[in-house]
């Protein structure tokens, strides 16, 4: 392809990215860049050029030797839900916006521990940066068969550089406090992990599936090569000793790494987008990892012997066989994966040389006075020329030192120095006793046998036969060999380095933390870190300080970092949360850890502490004291605990007595209610027999026959209506008490239903109603107690007819069955029923207003009894209707696999 060709193709890509970038800045609220997704498929950062490239190229040299450092993360992820969320919560209550800031506040808030930290990151991430930049170039001359040039001007990677500078610069500098989340960058990260993991599957299904016939044909074939068997598996104890080591060295990685750091921790919104995150990013590790072996050994197969560079096999093999649109789209999964990386660590390592170096040792003075605008801009242009200088200097690593070495072999070296920042890190979450002079000696002593051990050898040279240093020792002394120091032999150089470096870090960290003891700040800070659950509400609690200070000379300083609006804003959120009196003008121990907290995200924790302390004036405090105050904190937290759990409690208890309140009120009324009503109800039918009663017994002989006949009549059918609504208080007692017991057989509902519709067919007929019955089938088996299911299908019709218009009147009775149930659906072409008439309709003495007659008609016991036979059927019974289009009543019966007669 032509280099012109694919430059287009890279700009309309990064493009792209910008575009991106720029829309999740937009929308930082919107679900599409907060959600936990996006967090997750942000760590796949850690998926750099070399897992795209540099795995195949171990894969093919050396077999199985690349799985380790995928293996470590996937077996230390499930304790992110403890350690990840403790570093998170640390980080958000302290405002941390690196892990230079992370350590140096934990031991005291160190200027010069987070100086070292920062320097043992650039060293360690610069050249890898740079190894970056080379893959690029590489893959890009591969990609369009050109030679790399000499000339910087006719380089491509001087203009992605640039590109890449300015992205990062843009998007990684648009707030000033460092703490905020950058929700372009993320998005973009997170767009990038999953197009390189995709573009990576397609080629390695190319390969398995198109190329070659399957794994199995894979396999077959590359078996006959020189030493596969060897290469492919774990070996003895020694090589299992090696894998051992790597594999703690990538679970340290997943934590100490800037990017991964930013992304995991500073970028996190929501403590719960961890629980998808352990799930997905191991996810995205074995599908990475699955088509690493056929690439690799499908590129042996194809180019054996030709001597070829193995980590470019992805783009060799579609190459090969002259497919162009694959060969880009797997060039722009590997740009995709090295940009990623560079952008990321860019924007970190620059934070921290802001943060931890040019502020605190640098201009720090001159930020006092300034105005707010000022430093802001200061602040940002630091960070915008630490990017720049950060890329450019990795660009320059890249062009003028000579990099043989592979992007795997670069990689693990960052690897193993990074992970001199191991002891200090795990110790400041879990281990009080840490101190700083400890942490320092640690990471000073592990760097230097590091650098003894890997990164001199790496310079001068690992197979240079010439140099004696390697070869021999320095002045000739075997046991001092870098590769093989004081006889240790089996380990492979960088496992060697790591083994040693990091034994004499945590001994000396170890050793020193127990000698010498920290300052009273550096336990304060132990305390408010390993025991973060009980400070996470109340942190500022947990500080200790004594001596003077003035809040108006603290919101100086504030207001010249955060303006007159966002500190005002600020002290009133203080002052709620503490119930603090705003005319008071001191501060205590609280307000100066608040003030400090503001300015971190800003300009770092050292040189908030260094700003603060220029405008107070703090008493020392010995350790005893320290550890009576923190003593005192403990009790008042679990004080205050207690009474907020016994002030929810009596909460809680008060509302339970207040509903109980409410419901004997309401009981009290429906009982009322319920008395009127009956009271009603009966009294009706028996003044009406009273009265014909006393005409027949005063005017006996008067009375005609015919009249006589229809009190007669008349005392009959109250006679019979007063029984009527006794059996129905005393049906619905029953069911309310559990008494009434309900017998089911086996009985056909469509039966049923028509046997109840020619008990009222007169009464329809008479109203001019039209009734239309429509069964599934003529034979709906299921077991229920016929006596009753005929009383509530003969009340729901009655309520129909009642409901029903005077003219053109319907009712439409429906019976459908599934597995579950039978459903009998009774409706009428009325006026319909309100929605908050749904509920209530079923309550005892509830008559609806919507009937066609003035008066309601009926006891308004009906329904409420149906309710209760068909729950005594383990069965549902509801309304729905809307106004105008008349009311439904359904109601189901179970499809029980019960006997017949059984008795419930």
């Amino acid at each position: 392809m032509s280099s012109i060709g694919l430059i287009l193709i890279l700009g309309l890509y990064v493009s792209i990215l910008f575009y991106i970038a720029h829309w999740a800045e937009k929308r930082s609220n919107s679900k599409w860049t907060t959600n936990p997704y996006i967090y997750s498929f942000s760590l796949a950062v850690y998926c750099t050029a070399w897992t795209y490239y540099g795995s195949i190229g171990v894969a093919a040299q050396s077999g199985l030797s690349y799985l380790p450092i995928y293996l470590g993360p996937i077996i230390i992820i499930p304790t992110w839900m403890i350690i990840l969320k403790r570093i998170v919560r640390i980080s958000r209550v302290n405002k941390i916006s690196s892990i230079a800031d992370f350590i140096s506040l934990r031991y005291g808030n160190s200027r010069f521990l987070g100086a070292l930290v920062t320097l043992v990151c650039i060293f360690g991430i610069l050249p890898y940066i740079a190894l970056q930049l080379k893959s690029i170039s590489d893959t890009f001359n591969i990609v369009t068969n050109t030679q790399s040039s000499s000339n910087i001007f006719s380089d491509t990677t001087t203009y992605v550089c640039i590109a890449l500078a300015l992205f990062a610069s843009y998007y990684g500098t648009k707030y000033v406090d460092a703490s905020e989340k950058r929700h372009g960058i993320v998005t973009a990260v997170a767009m990038e992990s999953i197009l390189k993991l995709v573009f990576f599957l397609i080629i390695g299904i190319y390969v398995t599936y198109f190329v070659f016939d399957g794994f199995d044909d894979i396999y077959a074939k590359a078996a006959l090569l020189d030493n596969f068997d060897k290469k492919n598996t774990i070996g003895g104890l020694t090589e299992g000793i090696n894998w051992f080591f790597l594999c703690v060295l990538s679970m340290f990685a997943i934590f100490l790494l800037p990017r991964q750091f930013h992304t995991a921790i500073v970028e996190n919104n929501k403590e719960t987008h961890i629980r998808t995150a352990i799930w997905i990013f191991p996810l995205y590790l074995l599908l990475f990892n699955i088509f690493v072996f056929p690439i690799a050994w499908g590129g042996n197969i194809l180019f054996e012997g030709q001597g070829l560079n193995a980590d470019t096999y992805s783009l060799l093999i579609p190459q090969f066989f002259n497919n162009n649109v694959l060969t880009v789209l797997v060039f722009l999964g590997g740009f995709s994966a090295a940009i990623s990386m560079i952008i990321v660590s860019s924007i970190s390592l620059s934070t921290m040389l802001s943060n931890n170096l040019l502020i605190p040792y640098g201009f720090v003075g001159s930020l006092e006075n300034s105005s707010q605008k000022k430093n802001n801009k200061r602040i940002l242009n630091s960070r915008k020329i630490a990017i720049f200088s950060l890329i450019i200097l990795a660009y320059f690593i890249y062009r003028f030192f000579v990099l043989d070495y592979s992007l795997v072999s670069i990689g693990l070296v960052s690897f193993v120095v990074i992970a001199q920042l191991a002891p200090a890190f795990f110790g400041a979450l879990f281990w009080k006793r840490g101190s700083k002079k400890g942490a320092v000696t640690g990471i000073i002593l592990g760097f230097l046998v590091c650098f003894y051990t890997l990164l001199l050898p790496y310079a001068i040279g690992i197979t240079s036969s010439s140099s004696t240093f390697i070869q021999e020792g320095p002045w000739a002394i075997e046991i001092l060999k870098p590769f093989q120091l004081f006889g240790l032999d089996y380990l492979e150089p960088i496992q060697h380095a790591f083994f040693w470096s990091l034994l004499l870090n945590s001994m000396s960290y170890l050793a020193v933390s127990v000698g010498f003891k920290g300052n009273y700040r550096e336990r304060n800070y132990a305390e408010m870190f390993v025991d973060i659950d009980k400070y996470i509400t109340n942190h500022e609690n947990a500080f200790v300080w004594k001596g003077t200070a003035y809040i108006s000379d603290i919101q100086k300083v504030l207001r010249r970092f955060l303006g007159e609006e966002r500190t005002e804003r600020a002290l009133n959120i203080f002052n709620l949360k503490y119930s603090i009196d705003k005319n008071i003008t001191t501060a205590d121990a609280r307000f100066i850890k608040f003030a400090e907290n503001l300015l971190t995200g800003h300009i770092g924790t050292a040189s908030a502490k260094i700003l603060i302390s220029s405008v107070i004036k703090e008493d020392k405090i010995s350790l005893p004291e320290v550890l009576r105050i923190l003593e005192e904190s403990k009790e008042n937290i679990i004080i205050n605990k207690k009474l907020t759990d016994t002030s929810n409690e009596l909460k809680k208890i008060t509302d339970q007595l207040k509903n109980a309140n409410q419901e004997l009120i309401n009981k009290d009324i429906q009982k009322d209610e319920f008395l009127d009503t009956v009271t009603h109800e009966l009294r009706t039918p028996i003044t009406a027999i009273r009265a014909a009663t006393e005409i027949l017994h005063d005017d006996d002989d008067e009375i005609p026959n015919e009249l006589r006949k229809q009190f007669l009549k008349s005392i009959i059918s109250e006679s019979d209506r007063l029984n009527r609504l006794i059996d129905k208080i005393l049906d619905l007692e029953k069911f309310e008490t559990g008494k009434h017991k309900i017998y089911l057989s086996k009985n056909n509902i469509s039966k049923t239903i028509k046997n109840t519709i020619d008990s009222v067919r007169q009464l329809i007929n008479n109203k001019n109603i039209t009734i239309i019955f429509n069964a599934a089938s003529e034979e709906t088996k299921a077991f229920y107690d016929e006596e009753r299911i005929i009383q509530v299908v003969h009340n729901l019709v009655s309520n129909a007819i009642k409901f029903c218009p005077t003219t053109d009147g319907e009712i439409t009775i429906t019976v459908t069955e599934n597995t579950k149930d039978i459903a009998v659906r009774v409706h009428n072409n009325g006026k319909g029923i309100k929605v908050e008439e749904f509920e209530p309709i079923f309550d005892k003495f509830y008559q609806s207003r919507n009937q066609n007659v003035k008066k309601p008609i009926g006891s308004g016991l009906g329904l409420a009894i149906c309710k209760q036979i068909i729950e005594h059927h383990k069965g549902s019974i509801w309304v729905e209707s809307t106004e105008g289009n008349g009311a439904t009543f359904i109601f189901t019966l179970p499809n029980y696999n019960t006997t017949e007669n059984q008795q419930r």
